[in-house]
């Protein structure tokens, strides 16, 4: 339309110079896939994050499950427990990371201690490590954008 001077969301966002840019990546949306075996922590994690903004596409409780919805539903970060029952979060980080359908970013979870697999942290492909009793929707954003 002629004279229309309304510009896509994009350029807007794009020509916010007075909006601190902090301020601007809280806004976008997250999409969150999480992956653990304990359906409490499951159920808790999600209603956590998502009050703070970060919508979650689903749950697995398996790294198979996993897979399937990350290839189906490409979300923006994988949170990963360390410890899945019989199967080892390490392995499925780069199993995702390894994956050509999987376009994500995985931060590994635990209740251990960092400390407890530093070395496998920084080994692995994942962005890093936050402790379960740490998680939200900050410090996800924070490791995003670092």
């Amino acid at each position: 339309m002629i004279g229309d001077h309304r510009r896509p969301a994009i350029f807007q966002l794009a020509s916010m110079e007075s909006a601190p840019r902090a301020a601007i990546l809280m806004s976008v949306p997250t999409r969150a896939l999480i992956v653990d075996d304990n359906a409490d922590f499951l159920r808790a994690s999600r209603q956590l994050i998502e009050r703070d903004g970060i919508s979650v596409a689903a749950v697995a409780s398996t790294g198979e499950e996993a897979i399937r919805l990350a290839r189906e539903l490409h979300p923006d970060v994988v949170l990963v427990d360390i410890d899945l029952g019989g199967e080892s979060g390490f392995d499925l980080a780069r199993r995702l990371h390894d994956d050509p359908d999987v376009q994500t970013r995985t931060i590994l979870i635990s209740t251990h201690a960092e400390d407890d697999f530093a070395d496998l942290v920084a080994e692995s492909p994942a962005l890093g490590f936050l402790s379960k009793s740490r998680l939200s929707t900050a410090a996800i954003r924070n490791m995003l954008k670092g």
